[in-house]
């Protein structure tokens, strides 16, 4: 996540609205045989992230048609991804256009494939944002302060620190990250 375009529109997932099985609403079984190591079947995954969110959402995740979300920060609530055994889930978010998720806590499966795959920051809030903050708000997470700004409501939320996962993400993902360190050859040897 560059400086340059960290202030982004949101979707606020609430998990009120009963949203347990979290694959079932990011990526359906239907899409899993899509190979994200494949480019157009990456952008293909992409287009249906989120696809299963229910109709009580007025905005789509991603428009039909479309690979792309105007969503690029999504907001969500607690044990965020639960239900997503499969790296599938932040694939699909990050092949869609989002850069990070804001939740008050991960599926613990979630978070890691979140990181190696380096597809999107899972970052933890400090409170229950997505009931703060609402669809199509724009907001600025800025990584090194450990906040998110809310500029449609002015507030300013305290983030938990990233830590050693910041440099794995940055990096796009595990393999990227032992290459670039050295833990394992590069691909040009």
């Amino acid at each position: 996540m560059s400086e340059d375009d960290v202030r982004r529109q949101s979707l606020a997932i609430p998990d009120k609205d009963g949203i347990k099985e979290f694959d079932r609403n990011t990526t359906p079984a239907e899409y899993l045989t899509l190979v994200p190591s494949n480019p157009d079947e990456y952008e293909k995954l992409g287009s249906y992230a989120l696809i299963g969110l229910p109709s009580t959402y007025e905005s789509r995740f991603v428009e039909p048609g479309a690979t792309k979300t105007k969503y690029s920060i999504v907001i969500g609530g607690d044990n965020f991804g639960c239900g997503s055994s499969r790296e599938h889930a932040p694939v699909a978010l990050g092949a869609a256009g989002v850069a990070a998720v804001v939740a008050e806590s991960y599926a613990r499966i979630f978070f890691r494939n979140s990181v190696a795959t380096g597809e999107i920051y899972p970052l933890e809030s400090e409170g229950r944002l997505c009931e703060e903050c609402t669809t199509g708000d724009v907001v600025t997470i800025e990584l090194g302060e450990s906040k998110l700004i809310n500029h449609t409501t002015g507030k300013e939320y305290k983030l938990k620190p990233i830590g050693d996962a910041g440099p794995v993400i940055e990096a796009g993902g595990i393999f990227a990250y032992a290459r670039k360190a050295g833990m394992i050859p590069s691909r040009d040897a």
